[in-house]
C-alpha cells in the first residue's frame, strides 16, 4: 500500500500538472515560476486582509495585500484550515479577472430598435418595478419570478430571498444550485432530516479508506486532492468514474463503471456487506430507521448482474466490499458524477446507506460526503429562500412562518405557504406564458442551462428580462431587456459558506468599475422603487442582515448564533456550522455532525432511502450510438468561464480547441484521426469539435468539457424526479468525420 500510495502522488505531478496546472507545494511557495502571480518580495502584515476566495466551494482563505487601500497582490493564508497555505490557478487569479474589459458598468435598457443603451440607476430602478408591476397587474403576482445563484453573498440571498418573495409578491424563485447540489439536499433531508453534511476537510487526511464516486477531485477541487495527498494513513484511494480521469490515474484503484449503472453497484456492494455480516449491528439498531426493508430490497441484486450492468468484473466488486470491512475509517465522496443523474437522489443515499450500515459516519475519517461546486451553494440552500423558507425552515409549515415573520417585522401573509416551482418548472411556465417577466442574478442560464437552444427559444419569449451580472458579455446578458451592472468578488463584503458547512468572510478590497454596485445595494434600491422599501428600512449594511440570518438560524440545525460578529469569522479563520450562543466550550476549527449518533428526524434516528434502479430514459441506438459525458475540463476551467476566460494566465492553462475525447477503436472504425474536425450531434443539436484519442475514455463514450458555450446545444432535458436536478451526463450521440 505504501508503493500505491507514492505512486499516486507521482501520478499527480506527472499528470495533473501535465494536463491541468494544478499547484503542488513547488508552487506554492514559487506561483511566479508557473506564471500564476508573483508573491511580494515582503509583506507588510498591517497592509494584509484575510477573505475567503469567490471561486470554488472549497472555500480557501486568501491573503490581501493592500497599497493605499486597494489589492495589489495575494498569497494564500498559511493559517487558514481549509487551505492550509495552498491555493490553486483560479485562487492565484482572482484579482486579475475582475479587471476585464467587458465588465458591466453602467445600466442598459434595450431601446426601441433593440438596442442595449447606458441609463442611470434611479431609470433603470424604476423600470424594473415598473414593468415588472405591470405584468404582475396584467397577469398575476406569479407571472413574474427569479433566478439566483450559489455566487453572491449569503446575506444578498437573504435579502433577495426576502424581497422578492415577501416584498414583490413573487411565488416563483429558484437558483443555479438546482443544477449542481439539488439531489445532494433531497438526499441528505430525507436520510438525516436536514440538508446536513457531515465531514470537516480533515477527514481527507484521517480515512484509511477513500472511496470517491463520480468526482473527479483532483480536477474540480484541487486543494482538497493535495489533502488526500497529506493523509498520513496511506489510504486506499478508489475511484468510481466511467473515465479514467486524472483522479483516477492517481487513486490505487479505478473501477471504471458504466455510464449511469452506479445505483447497482451500490446496491449490489450493500448486499455483500449484510451477506457476509460486515455490517455494525449494534450502529443501525440505535441509529436508524428501515434497515430490515432495505436488507430485503438489495436481494436480488447479485455480482452477477452487477457485472452484466456495470461492466465491472465481479471480483472487483467483491474486493471493493471487503476493502470497505477492513477499513476502520471509510469515507464516502461524491459530486456531480452522482448528482446529475436521472436517478440522482437514490444513488446519493444509496451511498449514505454504505455508510450508515458500516457504522462510517460521525467519526473521524468517515462519513457519505457531497463536496459542493459553487462558492456559496450552501448558503444558498439555507438562506436564499428558494427551495427552503429562511434559515432552513419550511413555507408549509405555520409556526415556521410566523417565526420569520416576527424577525423581519413583516406580516405574516406576505410569507408564501407553498415552495416555489423548481428551475426546470420556472422554465416551463415561460414556454407556457404563464410567467412573462423573470429576473436572473449572478447566472448564465443562456450558457449553463441543459438543451440549450430550447432555452434560449425560452427566454427568448419572455415580455421582460432583467440581468443583473458583472459582466455585460454573458449569453443571458446579451439577451437582457435591462441589464444590472453588478460589483463581484473582492468589490464587496459578506459571507459565503464552503462544503464543510464553514462560514467565510470576503471582503471588499477594491472598487467596482463604473456606476456597478454591490448586489446587496441593487436589492436596496429596487426595494425603495418598488414601494416596499419601509420594510427593509434598517438592512444597511451585510453585517445588519447577517444578524438577521442569525436569529432565522435559531434552534435550527444551521444554528449560527454564537458567531457574534464578522470579526468572529476573522479571528477563527471560519467557522462550521452549528454554531449555537451560549456554548460552553468556544468553536473549534473542526466540527463534524452526529458524533452522538444522533440526526435531525424527530425520533433522532437516520433513514435507509432506496428504491428500484431504473435504467436511462435515453438509450443508445443505430442512431445515436454512443453516451457522452461532460465534466471538468481542467482546474483552470470554471463553470461557463464568465470569469475564467478573463484571465490569460488560466487561458494558457486549457486548450484553445473544443476537444472531444474518444477511444481510438471507436474513432478506427470510424475513420477518425487525432486533431479530426468532427461533428457531434444529439436529437438536440449539432456542434463542431477536434477529436482527441484517449483510452482514458470507454468505447462506447465520448467526453466533453462542460465549459465550451456549445456543449449545452447536445444536453437532453432530463431531470430526477425528487431533485428536479439536469442530467447532463447522459446524452446519446453520434460523431461524423467534417
Amino acid at each position: 500500500m505504501s508503493n500505491l500510495f507514492q505512486n499516486a502522488k507521482e501520478k499527480l505531478s506527472q499528470v495533473v500538472l501535465a494536463k491541468s496546472g494544478i499547484l503542488t507545494s513547488d508552487l506554492v511557495r514559487s506561483p511566479g515560476k508557473f506564471g500564476l502571480g508573483q508573491v511580494p518580495e515582503k509583506i507588510d502584515p498591517d497592509r494584509t486582509t484575510t477573505s475567503v476566495c469567490g471561486f470554488c466551494s472549497t472555500g480557501c482563505g486568501l491573503d490581501i495585500h493592500l497599497k493605499n487601500g486597494e489589492a495589489v497582490n495575494l498569497t494564500p493564508a498559511t493559517d487558514w484550515p481549509v487551505n492550509l497555505g495552498m491555493a490553486c490557478p483560479k485562487g492565484w487569479e482572482s484579482l486579475e479577472v475582475l479587471k476585464a474589459d467587458d465588465r458591466a458598468t453602467t445600466p442598459l435598457l434595450r431601446d426601441e430598435r433593440a438596442r442595449q443603451v447606458a441609463i442611470d440607476w434611479q431609470t433603470a430602478a424604476q423600470t424594473f418595478a415598473t414593468r415588472f408591476q405591470a405584468i404582475q397587474e396584467k397577469h398575476g403576482p406569479e407571472s413574474v419570478a427569479f433566478l439566483s445563484t450559489g455566487q453572491i453573498a449569503t446575506e444578498e440571498m437573504f435579502f433577495l430571498g426576502a424581497l422578492a418573495k415577501f416584498g414583490m409578491g413573487m411565488l416563483h424563485g429558484d437558483g443555479n444550485t438546482r443544477q449542481c447540489m439539488a439531489t445532494a439536499v433531497v438526499a441528505y433531508k430525507e436520510a438525516f432530516g436536514f440538508d446536513a453534511p457531515p465531514f470537516t476537510y480533515a477527514d481527507f487526511e484521517q480515512s484509511d479508506v477513500i472511496v470517491l464516486v463520480g468526482s473527479n477531485l483532483c480536477i474540480a477541487h484541487p486543494i482538497l486532492w493535495q489533502r488526500v495527498l497529506q493523509n498520513p494513513h496511506r489510504p486506499r484511494i478508489v475511484v468510481i468514474d466511467p473515465r479514467r480521469t486524472e483522479t483516477a490515474q492517481a487513486a490505487t484503484d479505478h473501477l471504471p463503471i458504466r455510464p449511469k449503472s452506479d445505483l447497482t453497484l451500490l446496491y449490489t456492494l450493500a448486499n455483500l456487506l449484510i451477506q457476509r455480516g460486515w455490517i455494525d449491528q449494534e450502529f443501525i439498531a440505535r441509529h436508524t430507521n428501515d434497515f430490515d426493508a432495505f436488507r430485503e430490497h438489495v436481494v436480488g441484486y447479485t455480482l452477477e448482474a452487477a457485472e452484466a450492468e456495470c461492466g465491472i468484473p465481479a471480483d472487483q466488486i467483491a474486493s471493493l466490499a471487503t476493502l470497505i470491512h477492513q477499513g476502520q475509517r471509510v469515507s464516502f465522496w461524491w459530486t456531480m458524477g452522482v448528482n446529475q443523474s436521472h436517478q440522482g437522489v437514490r444513488t446519493a443515499q444509496a451511498i449514505i446507506n454504505l455508510a450508515l450500515m458500516t457504522g462510517n459516519i460521525g467519526r473521524p475519517g468517515t462519513g457519505a460526503n457531497s463536496i459542493t461546486g459553487q462558492c456559496n451553494a450552501m448558503g444558498s440552500r439555507l438562506f436564499s429562500n428558494t427551495t427552503n423558507l429562511l434559515g432552513g425552515h419550511d413555507f408549509a409549515n405555520e409556526a415556521d412562518r410566523e417565526k420569520i415573520a416576527d424577525i423581519l417585522e413583516i406580516p405574516v401573509e406576505r410569507i408564501p405557504s407553498q415552495s416555489s416551482w423548481s428551475y426546470d418548472r420556472i422554465m416551463a411556465g415561460i414556454r407556457e406564458e404563464r410567467i412573462k417577466g423573470l429576473w436572473v442574478i449572478a447566472t448564465n442560464p443562456a450558457h449553463s442551462w441543459i438543451d440549450q437552444n430550447e432555452a434560449k427559444q425560452t427566454l427568448a419569449k419572455l415580455d421582460f428580462l432583467v440581468v443583473q451580472d458583472m459582466y455585460h458579455s454573458t449569453e443571458t446578458a446579451q439577451m437582457a431587456d435591462l441589464l444590472l451592472p453588478a460589483a463581484g468578488w473582492g468589490e464587496k463584503e459578506g459571507t459565503f459558506i464552503n462544503s464543510e458547512r464553514r462560514f467565510g468572510l470576503h471582503k471588499k478590497v477594491t472598487k467596482a468599475p463604473g456606476q456597478a454596485l454591490a448586489d446587496f445595494q441593487i436589492f436596496r434600491l429596487l426595494a425603495k422603487a418598488w414601494g416596499c422599501g419601509d420594510w427593509f428600512q434598517d438592512w444597511t449594511t451585510p453585517e445588519q442582515v447577517f444578524q438577521k440570518m442569525k436569529r432565522c438560524s435559531a434552534d435550527r440545525p444551521c444554528d449560527i448564533t454564537g458567531i457574534s460578529e464578522y470579526a468572529m469569522l476573522d479571528d477563527q479563520r471560519g467557522v462550521q456550522w452549528p454554531c449555537v450562543a451560549n456554548d460552553v466550550a468556544p468553536p473549534s476549527r473542526e466540527r463534524r455532525l452526529f458524533e452522538d449518533g444522533t440526526f435531525y428526524h424527530t425520533d433522532g434516528k437516520a433513514r435507509f432511502v432506496f428504491e428500484r434502479s431504473r435504467s436511462s430514459p435515453d438509450a443508445v441506438s443505430d442512431q445515436f450510438p454512443f453516451r457522452l459525458l461532460t465534466g471538468r475540463g481542467t482546474a483552470a476551467q470554471w463553470h461557463t468561464q464568465t470569469k475564467t476566460a478573463k484571465s490569460a494566465t488560466l487561458r494558457k492553462l486549457y486548450p484553445e480547441t473544443l476537444l472531444l475525447q474518444m477511444h481510438p477503436e471507436d474513432a478506427a472504425r470510424l475513420e477518425i484521426g487525432e486533431d479530426d474536425w468532427i461533428t457531434v450531434a444529439s436529437s438536440q443539436g449539432t456542434i463542431p469539435a477536434r477529436a482527441q484519442l484517449s483510452r482514458n475514455v470507454g468505447r462506447g463514450n465520448l467526453f466533453l468539457p462542460m465549459h465550451d458555450a456549445r456543449v449545452n446545444r447536445l444536453t437532453a432535458a432530463r431531470f430526477d424526479p425528487y431533485s428536479r436536478q439536469p442530467s447532463y451526463k447522459d446524452t446519446p450521440v453520434f460523431v461524423v468525420k467534417r
